[in-house]
């Protein structure tokens, strides 16, 4: 009787997703964090939908994004990714990876935080290592010393990125690994809807 009572109990557990209430997670770091490569097996385990940040922003641009600093400069490039983030977060159940510099804006915050926020804080000796096995053009790292200038960015932007929900420190980990780890640390940050208060 007492184990036909525990199985009535564990199958009325929220699952994860329940859990979840459909707030969409967005995931920040620097360039080459992985991202969108944690986000793909991270949307596919929660049954969410999977957003590109950096892709829908080249999609309503019509231009890729070296192209749109060429002809718009860094400026013009984070009011479209505002734009952008704006017309995302009005959806539910995403996983959304987000460009490494969404954290710079302010008014972005309001947006992240609808959300659960993820860091996805790779250490900066695999991160240079990661960004120089990449053909993608980074326009804030075409410099003489791309080096000096990547961890110039993460002085200014590990404080921001701080201030994300949830941190995942990285060193060689899969994105499946990461993905997984993402699954085991989100229950501590969401209430049991089941608990009730007894005061």
């Amino acid at each position: 009787m007492s184990y036909r009572r525990f199985r009535v109990m564990a199958d009325s557990t929220p699952t994860l997703k329940q859990r979840l209430s459909g707030r969409s997670l967005y995931l920040v770091g620097m360039m080459g964090s992985g991202k969108t490569s944690t986000g793909r097996p991270l949307a596919k385990r929660l049954g969410y939908g999977f957003v590109d940040a950096d892709a829908v922003i080249e999609q309503s641009a019509g231009c890729s994004i070296p192209e749109i600093f060429e002809r718009d400069c860094e400026a013009g490039f984070r009011q479209i990714e505002s734009q952008v983030l704006n017309a995302i977060s009005q959806r539910h159940s995403l996983v959304v990876a987000t460009g490494g510099g969404v954290v710079t804006q302010p008014e972005n915050w309001g947006l992240l935080h609808s959300g659960i926020v993820i860091w996805l804080d790779v250490v900066p000796d695999q991160l240079l290592q990661r960004l120089q096995a990449d053909s993608t053009v980074r326009p804030l790292l075409q410099t003489d010393d791309p080096e000096t200038a990547l961890n110039v960015l993460l002085n200014e932007r590990r404080p921001l990125y701080s201030e994300a929900d949830l941190t995942v420190v990285i060193n060689d980990e899969t994105p499946e690994a990461v993905a997984d780890g993402i699954l085991q640390l989100l229950p501590s940050l969401l209430k049991d809807p089941t608990q009730r208060r007894t005061d």
